[in-house]
C-alpha cells in the first residue's frame, strides 16, 4: 500500500482517470499490439542499459529507473495514455520514494513510440520542463532511426548530466536505492 505524507503527492487511480480521456482507439491499438520488447531489447541491450544507468548515477545522489513497456495492459489502455501510465508506474515502482526525492523514471512505450520522463519533487524545483522535453526528443529521434539501444543509452546519459548539474553541490553520500536494470513490461 502506498502511503502519503504531507510533502508527497501520490497519483492514485482516480487522479489518473481525471487526467486522461477514455479512448476506444487507444484501447484497440494496445489490445491488438503484439509484445515486442524482447525483439527490440535483448539480454545484451538490457545489460548495456543497466551499465549506462550505473555510470549515469555516478557523482550525484539522483536515481534513474528505466521502464520499457511494449503496450499498456488492455484493462488500463482505455483510460490511460502514456503519460498517465508513466505516472502510475512512477508511484507503483516507488521511484518517488528515494531518500532525497531524487528519482527519475524514463518510460518507453513501444506501441505508441512515446517517451515520458517523470521526475520527483526534489528535482522538479530546480529544472525546467524544456530540459526534459529535449531529452525525450533526442530519444524519440534515435527511435525513429530504429536505434533503440542507442536511444535509451542517450536518454540515460542525458538524464545523468541533468542530475549531475542539479546535485553538483549536494551531499555525495550515495547509495543505490533503485535497481539499475531496466524493467521490461509486456
Amino acid at each position: 500500500m502506498v502511503t502519503k505524507s504531507e510533502t508527497t503527492e501520490i497519483l492514485t487511480q482516480p487522479k489518473i482517470a481525471e487526467m486522461n480521456q477514455p479512448s476506444l482507439k487507444r484501447w484497440l491499438k494496445h489490445f491488438f499490439y503484439l509484445p515486442t520488447t524482447k525483439r527490440f531489447f535483448n539480454k545484451q541491450d538490457q545489460q548495456a542499459i543497466a551499465h549506462a544507468v550505473e555510470q549515469a548515477e555516478q557523482g550525484h545522489i539522483g536515481e534513474i529507473q528505466v521502464v520499457i513497456e511494449s503496450h499498456i495492459p488492455a484493462h488500463q489502455a482505455y483510460v490511460l495514455n502514456t503519460r498517465g501510465r508513466a505516472h502510475q508506474l512512477f508511484a507503483e515502482l516507488g521511484v518517488w520514494d528515494t531518500e532525497l526525492n531524487s528519482g527519475v523514471l524514463l518510460y518507453i512505450n513501444l506501441c505508441e513510440r512515446q517517451v515520458e520522463i517523470v521526475i520527483d519533487r526534489g528535482i522538479k524545483q530546480a529544472t525546467e520542463q524544456e530540459v526534459w522535453d529535449g531529452v525525450c526528443s533526442g530519444v524519440i529521434e534515435q527511435m525513429k532511426q530504429q536505434q533503440y539501444r542507442q536511444a535509451l543509452l542517450l536518454g540515460v546519459f542525458e538524464i545523468g548530466k541533468v542530475l549531475t548539474d542539479f546535485y553538483q553541490h549536494g551531499s555525495l553520500d550515495m547509495k543505490n536505492e533503485l535497481s539499475n536494470a531496466p524493467i521490461i513490461l509486456g
